[in-house]
């Protein structure tokens, strides 16, 4: 008879749900990506080097999003 809380059968299911939330990650990255894809266009940012965008990207991430909004605005 097995038991109520089986061990093996508890990783089993934890498995399970971490390859579940694995595919839903993946899925909700690819919507996010698209969703930021239509923003670039919108911006014009399209004409921007992909190499280019990711070295922007990267330096506001590490800058911080409020602190490159400052250096950046108009004074």
């Amino acid at each position: 008879m097995p038991r109520k809380n089986n061990p093996v059968d508890a990783l089993k299911k934890l498995r399970e749900q971490r390859d579940e939330l694995a595919a839903k990650e993946a899925k909700l990255r690819h919507e996010a990506a698209t969703a930021l894809g239509h923003i670039l266009i919108e911006c014009g940012a399209e004409t921007i080097d992909p190499a280019q965008l990711r070295q922007i990207v990267r330096a506001s991430m590490a800058l911080g999003i409020e602190e490159t909004l400052k250096r950046i605005a108009p004074a």
